[in-house]
This record gives structure tokens, sequence and C-alpha cells, in this order.
């Protein structure tokens, strides 16, 4: 089986684009910002659609790390306990958990990342990132049908081997590239795996909606995507009153439905951006915008640029 995900891996190199060409012993970009930037040393090694770097601090006193980018980036805290800090994702409440080894953190693209410490040892984190035009790019990871939310703390033992294997491969400083590319295959479906078992298996969430409720809810917005789709039309399907949907839809999801909804549109469009041919005003028209200027101002406030820089960037790299 793993001889065959390398055959896609070296498949996948030669057909897409690279998410960024430079020498294994630059850090990529963008990446998380670190502050003060002297307190912490990093590897990075980027390859076709991912880059991933080690940040390791090297001194105490407090850390300050940011992040809102048009990439996808996961976080694995392979160690760091901290005296006082806190943890925020946009659309999520914030975390001071104190012990933060070997826990998770997912950041959509677009979406602001804030951290800071007091450590009480000193911390060593990974971060992962992914271009989801080169996802969207893999018809076998279902990238486009796959809710994409936001994730704090949280863990998975498959997701957790894999970005640890991954890591080691960055600090030998990437030398085995189908090895890496292989890898990073197979962390891209776990990630994929990991959102859409959380969205339609897991419990619920105390005052969260039920599995059948968020399944409904979920499929319908995804049929629906080009067109309006109404607060009480989905509190209708889950058989609640349009103010409690809405408060247990975001208990679920970690963001209202509106804003779901909007993401979700976003995604779509890049995938239809990265197709040869695609229009901006096409792509804009067939997702149900008006018109070309609020589809533009819509993608940009998602994805942190414009429909036509995302597309350079995405056919340029």
């Amino acid at each position: 089986m793993f001889e065959r995900v390398a055959l896609e891996a070296d498949r996948d190199l030669r057909d897409t684009y690279a998410f960024c060409q430079h020498s294994t012993s630059a850090i990529v970009d963008p990446t998380v910002q670190v502050s003060p930037p002297e307190a912490v040393s990093r590897r990075g090694v980027s390859w076709a659609g991912m880059a991933g770097e080690i940040v390791q601090a090297n001194r105490h006193g407090r850390l300050n790390f940011h992040f809102c980018a048009p990439v996808h980036m996961l976080v694995i805290y392979e160690r760091g306990v901290r005296r006082e800090g806190g943890t925020s994702v946009q659309g999520l409440s914030q975390s001071t958990l104190r012990d933060c080894g070997r826990k998770l953190i997912f950041v959509p693209a677009g979406h602001e990342y804030h951290d800071w410490h007091e450590p009480r040892t000193l911390p060593r984190m990974t971060f992962f990132y992914f271009n989801p035009a080169h996802l969207a790019s893999v018809p076998e990871l279902h990238f486009s049908r796959t809710p994409i939310t936001p994730r704090l703390f949280f863990e998975d033992g498959a997701l957790w081997d894999t970005a640890l294997k991954l890591r080691t491969l960055i600090d030998d400083g990437g030398s085995d590239r189908l090895y890496m590319q292989a890898l990073g295959l197979v962390l891209a479906h776990e990630l994929v795996r990991f959102n859409s078992r959380q969205h339609c298996s897991k419990a619920p969430v105390p005052g969260g909606l039920a599995v059948w409720q968020r399944r409904k809810a979920i499929d319908y917005i995804e049929e629906h995507l080009a067109e309006s789709v109404s607060l009480a039309t989905l509190a209708q399907l889950a058989c609640l009153s349009p103010s409690y949907f809405c408060r247990a839809f975001r208990q679920s999801f970690g963001i209202p439905p509106q804003r779901y909804k909007s993401t979700q549109r976003i995604e779509r469009a890049k995938v239809l951006l990265a197709q040869p041919g695609s229009s901006v005003t096409d792509v804009g028209l067939t997702l149900g915008f008006s018109d070309t200027s609020v589809f533009s101002t819509t993608f940009r406030r998602i994805a942190g640029l414009t429909p036509n820089a995302y597309r350079r960037s995405f056919r340029e790299a």
C-alpha cells in the first residue's frame, strides 16, 4: 500500500505546482511569526503543496506566536509547559491550557492564530503548512467536500504519528524527498479524514447538534452553496427553533451557520479557480455571487487574497 502512496506522491509532484521552490535549509514563507525572533531556532523544508518547520525555544521569557495566511496550518506541540499563557484560533474560545505537550492545533486558511507563553519548560513545536489549491488538485483527498473548521488542543494518534515521522525528516534536512512527498500526502489524508470524522461521527458536544442534525445541515449547505440558505430552513431540518439552532451549530462547529457556508463556498471557488480556462467572473456566478466585486471582496475576506492573486499564486508557484 505504501508503494502505491509513494508512486501517487511522485506523480503528484510532477503534475501539480510546488508550494515553494527553495533550498531545504531556508525557512518557508508564509510562516508563523515569532516574537522575539531571536528567542527561537527554526529549521524548515518545503515540498510540493506543503512545507514544515521545527521551532525550538532557546531561552526563557515570554514568547508570542501569530499566524494568518491563505494556507492551512497544523501545529504539533512535542513539549511545552507554561506558567502562564493563552492560545486562540479565530472562531474558538481562548485556551489557557498549561501543559501543551502532545497536543495539536489546526488553523484553516484565513483564520488568525495567536499564542503566548511564559514557559516553565522550553517549547518545541512543528508547524505544517498546506496549500489549499494543491490539496484541491488531488481528487483522492475529497478536500472540497470536507468541512474545514479550526481545532484547538486536540489529540489524534494517526495525525500525531505521521507528523512526527515528517518532523524527523525535517530534522535531517529533508534529504529523502520521495519519502517526504509520500508522508506529506498521508498527513493530508489523515487531516481530511479527521475533519470528516469529527463532523459526521463524533459524539455531540454539550449544547451542540446531534450527529443526524449536523449531517443534515452540512449536506444541505453543500448542495445549495450557490443559493441563499436561510437560518429558518436549516433550523427546520434539525427540528429546532432558529435561535437555538444557531447557538447549537456554533457550539458544534466553532462558527455560525452563515460563516460556515461562506467558508465552504470559498473552498469550492478555490477548486474552480485552479481549473484551466476558468475566469473569476464565471466562478463567482457559478457560486451564486451577484457580481465579481462581491465575490472578490468575500474571497479576500476569507482566503486573505483576491481571486486573481490566488489563481496566480497557484499557477506561478
